[in-house]
């Protein structure tokens, strides 16, 4: 009995640890989110959510599975921050009417064009002027940015794909083929849009910062992804 305490207490203290230890990947991970979002979003709620996610990751992670806890509890931490979101259904309605238009446009004029949609292309196809289109795109940021989750790819899973194994081959099977033809619809994307995913998903910068790297404005970044989003979702199976 007293073994099943000691055991007990190790594992309460570890567990503790690993919360203080990590609770600055919390914020993190949370002003990373904030620069995706709707400016309605608060900082504190994010962060509340990521506690509960960190919690979570701390009592149930398991080190002999191979992921590292900080990867592990990352993708908890970010899960419950999203939940979060969608619960609350930050992005009014129109702006996720106005999104599938538009990728509905995208699709069109590419399959029409066999080549990359330029942007007055996809503007004229919706019957709209070049400004119209780039506010549509502003304002669909709060509906595409959440990452790749709402595409069936997880960011990490983009980064590391040991991550997101199952013990069913089947889905092993296809969580290979979804992130493998996602790949290379990314890959195919024009060059800018390519340069901004990967210094967004890959290198960690917010848009403020790929801004200064590319030498565009922070809107111009937001933009630009939110128009590769557009391009990825109509290049996948509906």
């Amino acid at each position: 009995m007293d073994g099943l305490a000691t055991k007990s207490k190790s594992n309460k203290q570890t567990q503790d640890l690993l919360i203080k230890t990590h609770a600055l990947l919390v914020k993190r991970i949370a002003y990373h989110l904030l620069g995706r979002l709707p400016q309605t979003i608060q900082l504190d709620d994010l962060v509340q959510a990521g506690m509960l996610g960190l919690l979570e990751a701390a009592s149930h992670y398991d080190e002999t599975k191979g992921a590292s806890f900080e990867t592990y509890a990352g993708i908890r931490i970010r899960g419950y921050m999203l939940d979060e979101v969608r619960r609350n259904d930050w992005v009014p309605r129109s702006v996720y009417r106005n999104s599938r238009l538009l990728s509905a446009a995208v699709r069109a004029v590419e399959n029409r064009e066999g080549r990359d949609a330029k942007d007055y292309e996809v503007a004229c196809e919706l019957g709209i002027s070049l400004n119209e289109y780039h506010q549509i795109l502003n304002d669909s940021v709060g509906a595409h940015l959440y990452g790749f989750d709402d595409l069936g790819v997880t960011d990490d899973q983009l980064k590391d794909e040991s991550l997101g194994t199952s013990t069913e081959p089947h889905i092993n099977v296809l969580n290979a083929d979804n992130t493998a033809h996602l790949s290379q619809v990314i890959d195919g994307l024009p060059k800018n849009e390519r340069m901004v995913l990967s210094l967004y998903y890959e290198r960690d910068l917010n848009l403020k910062e790929i801004g200064e790297v590319l030498g565009v404005s922070e809107s111009r970044v937001s933009q630009i992804h939110s128009q590769a989003m557009h391009r990825i979702k109509s290049r996948l199976p509906e």
